[in-house]
């Protein structure tokens, strides 16, 4: 019986993981090192890269910026419609890439809801490098915030307390004692969500479209050459997967534990 359901336990790990690692493989078969590398030196790639890494930066700093003060909120705090606020803060999650597109547009679009408040300031954010940072935002948010929320929460209470007992101000005690011993997890979430970020597709070319060397990420960029030259869609497709497995190499390497224990060394309340 033990080894009828180990077995079974090895087979369907065997198939999970031959599903997974398939495309991912047969990506690099048809890509030579080469290709993978000229891929590098081809406009439309240069172009998509430099703009995924500008927009994806910024976004990433707004969301972090944001995004902390308010997970430390939110996981501190105890009132009257959290759990609503959470499931809104989630909502993105569960959102198809197209329907978050077109929030965005009803948004921040001209005739959106706040279309006209922008266009008369002269503001126009769809369809330029704005509307990929705000897409991206939006998209990597709930990653971030959440897993934000959970690294806040895990801090021990009596450590704050402490903080509180020794005279240190609520700014204080968010800088010098939450926000320390919550690096780790902050880190990992923070790595999540810029992963997320850097792949996002359908709301990006609803709300920003596709406009070589200005709105053209790399997902879009694989999307735009699919049509018109598989080999260098292949390519991109290729270097984009090398991208996204030096995020999670890091993620998984990167001793974050150590990076929070240096913090918390320093994380000493004081007045």
């Amino acid at each position: 019986m033990r080894m009828a359901f180990a077995a079974f336990l090895a087979a369907t790990t065997a198939i999970a993981l031959g599903f997974l690692v398939l495309p991912v493989a047969a990506i690099f078969v048809r890509v030579p090192p080469g290709d993978l590398l000229g891929a590098l030196g081809h406009h439309v790639t240069r172009d998509a890269l430099l703009v995924s890494l500008k927009t994806s930066a910024i976004a990433h700093a707004c969301v972090l910026l944001v995004g902390t003060p308010a997970a430390y909120v939110l996981a501190r705090k105890r009132f009257r419609g959290r759990g609503v606020v959470l499931t809104l803060v989630e909502l993105p999650l569960v959102l198809p890439p197209a329907v978050a597109g077109i929030s965005l547009l009803a948004a921040f679009g001209r005739a959106g809801v706040l279309g006209g408040q922008l266009h008369a300031l002269g503001i126009q954010i769809p369809f330029t490098q704005a509307a990929v940072v705000l897409a991206v935002a939006f998209v990597e948010s709930p990653f971030y915030v959440r897993g934000a929320i959970a690294a806040f929460e895990a801090v021990d209470d009596t450590l704050l307390d402490a903080a509180r007992t020794l005279g240190a101000r609520p700014a204080r005690v968010f800088a010098r004692v939450a926000l320390p011993l919550a690096a780790g997890g902050l880190g990992a979430a923070s790595a999540l969500a810029l992963a997320r970020g850097l792949g996002e597709f359908g709301a990006t070319i609803i709300f920003a479209g596709s406009l070589q060397g200005v709105t053209q990420t790399l997902p879009l960029a694989v999307y735009a050459q699919f049509e018109q030259d598989f080999d260098t869609a292949l390519a991109i497709s290729a270097l984009f997967i090398v991208v996204g497995a030096v995020l999670l190499v890091a993620l998984k390497l990167y001793p974050w534990f150590r990076f929070a224990s240096i913090f918390r060394s320093r994380a000493v309340p004081s007045t």
